[in-house]
């Protein structure tokens, strides 16, 4: 197996965030990987490897394996993926289509965490 490529993230701390957190960051990785694909090849595919480590991180995250639907939607999520960016496109995705589905997951994290300080705030 090859070494992980995000070292803390592979020692749990991955774990720690939210499921928004967590596919809003593997976002990031696809929106580099959609960024590159034509300009730098070789910057994309290493952009795709760390988006696909973070899928595989989230789907081996226990408190997402308590539920059947949510494993389904994590593995189909990264089966799109593959298609899309090493595949047949079966799924016939979009670059656009990728990033909406992942940045709704940013949006939501943002959101959450813009209401947590509100509570925490003073006053």
């Amino acid at each position: 197996m090859k070494s992980p490529i995000h070292k803390d993230s592979a020692a749990g701390r991955w774990w720690e965030l939210s499921l928004y957190e967590q596919l809003g960051n593997v976002g990031s990785e696809v929106g580099r990987a959609l960024r590159w694909k034509t300009r730098n090849p070789q910057i994309a595919q290493g952009a795709f490897e760390r988006a696909l480590e973070l899928m595989d991180l989230t789907l081996d995250d226990p408190r997402h394996r308590r539920s059947v639907a949510r494993l389904r939607e994590l593995a189909r999520a990264r089966e799109v993926l593959v298609d899309f960016l090493a595949g047949s496109n079966e799924y016939r995705s979009t670059g656009d289509s990728l990033l909406r589905y992942f940045d709704a997951f940013a949006v939501a994290a943002a959101l959450a965490r813009d209401r947590a300080q509100l509570r925490n705030s003073p006053g």
